[in-house]
């Protein structure tokens, strides 16, 4: 088997702690490391957490890099008010043994790229895309060696969760969206038009519950307190599993549809800040830069992160 190399840059986040856990089980991908990202809580807590996670699936041997504290030019805004004031509420993890690496997280993605070869190494960003745009503006010969870039951001016939028009990932840093959406490299992204198909439910819950692992309770927990807010917002059963649709995609792609068509982030309206200006319907002559995922089989997805999360210890 040729497993697909990985870069997970995150903000963790419940959602982005079932879609790390997600990656650590699947023998198809190979983990070549963490970056964290400030986003959904301030960078010296998604560090922390990020470690956590880690040890919770035994795997301290991920190095975990710390990246950006802030946005590109803008000041940082979390979600504290969806996540808590840890960003893994819901759970009570012990504080990490591990260390954080020394290698700032930019310079370390910067260097697995140089050491492999072109085109091997898939970029998967699960916050604000602040570090991958940094990584992006070192030189156009790093653009090129990027497989493709797949994110968890944006949305259009949802319009947004931050404000009526903007997804958080690409609010709290739209200019690092769009340059990161206008750098040439292959684009995937999972909206909240295919994230808000994938959803927690008391049923997904009460899997996790009883499953005889640490890990099961872990996750189990922090649904339940992440479904809390979305349930309350949009009267749903549960909360949408945003960033684990990256991984998932990874692992069955066939699983969900989309098209290529051109997307824009404003970046100077106060009103519309962050919103992804999607051409689905092709009425403009932009040039395609994004594969925008719109549809999943829901079900069959939420079968695969319990198959997989079943397996951690």
């Amino acid at each position: 088997m040729v497993r697909q190399k990985i870069i997970i840059d995150t903000d963790p986040g419940q959602d982005d702690a079932v879609a790390i856990l997600l990656a650590l089980a699947s023998e198809e991908l190979e983990v070549l490391g963490i970056t964290c990202v400030a986003g959904n809580v301030e960078l010296e807590l998604t560090k922390i957490n990020a470690l956590k996670i880690c040890e919770l699936a035994q795997r301290s041997d991920i190095k975990v890099h710390a990246g950006s504290d802030r946005p590109l030019c803008r000041k940082l805004v979390t979600a504290k008010h969806v996540h808590g004031s840890s960003g893994l509420d819901g759970t009570n993890l012990s504080y990490p043994s591990s260390q954080v690496s020394k290698i700032e997280a930019v310079d370390f993605i910067v260097d697995s790229l140089k050491s492999c070869a072109e085109k091997e190494i898939i970029l998967c960003a699960l916050g604000p895309l602040t570090n991958i745009a940094k990584v992006l503006s070192r030189s156009t010969e790093i653009r090129n060696r990027i497989k493709k870039i797949v994110l968890m951001g944006g949305g259009f016939f949802e319009g947004g969760n931050i404000t009526p028009a903007a997804e958080f990932n690409i609010y709290v840093d739209p200019e690092a969206a769009s340059e990161v959406l206008n750098s040439g490299v292959e684009v995937v992204m999972m909206p909240l038009d295919v994230t808000h198909k994938v959803l927690t439910s008391p049923e997904l819950i009460e899997k996790f519950q009883n499953m005889a692992t640490k890990t099961g309770q872990a996750v189990s927990g922090l649904l339940d307190f992440f479904g809390r807010y979305d349930s309350k917002k949009y009267g749903s059963s549960g909360a949408p599993l945003h960033d684990a649709n990256v991984i998932a995609y990874l692992l069955r792609p066939e699983y969900y549809d989309g098209k290529i068509i051109n997307v824009e982030v404003e970046t100077g309206s106060m009103l519309t800040r962050g919103m992804t200006v999607a051409d689905w319907w092709q009425v403009t002559e932009k040039t395609p830069n994004t594969f925008f995922v719109k549809d999943a089989l829901s079900e069959k997805i939420l079968k695969l992160i319990v198959e997989k999360i079943s397996l951690l210890p």
